[in-house]
């Protein structure tokens, strides 16, 4: 099979349906490349990971579907590498479906993680989730252009988050799951309500995508240089931002 070129695309090009399957399998590639065509969807292919990673910087497409078993690169490896130039949504797609391979991708930033074999369906239905949360259009993005709580500044559109002078790090799920909570200090948010109204997906209990993001959220909050506050379990009911506003000198 062919990898479909986009040397010929330039950022006039860019568009919100573009996806790039990373994948050796072929005949996989080659299905799910007609069944997103079908459904609306501008697919482009490549088997390898070095491959991946340099149209990756390009910052072409707006989602990457990614096989963590490729013969040149640790999928693994390569979603960090990827986020280290730019913030494409990535969904892993791997036959490692245990759970210490989903938390380990989802903690290294991956928006979502379905092991194969898996649902054409569910897969549409995944990509149309991150999509929603992760694209210029987005709702929860329309929402408010930018806003400041505590020490916390947020810029909706570029989806970038400062505390003080210091530049979060943060996956597209972790700005969002930050931004809601910000707007809700001290509320204890359901894990149905986050799923739903972040994860745009159908809550399912067994599911703990949504504990993973936060434990990495959580982390990354607790390095910030004099922030005093957490992402608090709430027994049996959720989560909640406690914030200690403190005084920044910005030094």
């Amino acid at each position: 099979m062919q990898e479909k070129d986009i040397h010929g695309l330039s950022d006039h090009h860019i568009k919100s349906r573009d996806v790039l399957i990373v994948d050796d399998d072929v005949d996989l590639c080659r299905m799910l490349t007609d069944f997103l065509a079908r459904h609306g969807w501008i697919v482009h292919t490549v088997h390898t990971g070095q491959r991946a990673l340099e149209i990756s910087r390009s910052n072409l497409v707006a989602m990457i579907l990614l096989d963590i078993g490729l013969p040149d690169y640790s999928g693994f490896d390569l979603i960090r590498e990827i986020h280290r130039f730019v913030d494409t949504p990535v969904i892993v797609i791997s036959a490692r479906g245990d759970e210490t391979d989903r938390i380990v991708g989802l903690e290294l930033g991956a928006d979502d993680y379905l092991a194969k074999p898996f649902s054409l369906r569910e897969l549409l239905a995944r990509m149309g989730a991150v999509a929603r949360r992760s694209g210029p259009q987005a709702a929860l993005e329309r929402h408010l252009a930018s806003f400041v709580i505590d020490q916390f500044l947020v810029h909706t559109e570029t989806r970038e988050v400062f505390y003080g002078k210091t530049k979060l790090s943060l996956s597209t799920t972790e700005f969002q799951l930050l931004r809601f909570l910000l707007q809700r200090p001290y509320e204890v948010c359901s894990r149905e309500l986050l799923v739903r109204t972040v994860l745009l997906r159908p809550y399912e209990p067994l599911d703990r995508s949504l504990d993973m993001h936060i434990l990495r959220l959580r982390r990354k909050l607790e390095c910030l240089p004099k922030f005093g506050g957490s992402i608090r379990t709430v027994r049996s009911s959720g989560y909640m931002l406690a914030l200690h506003p403190q005084k920044f000198n910005g030094a």
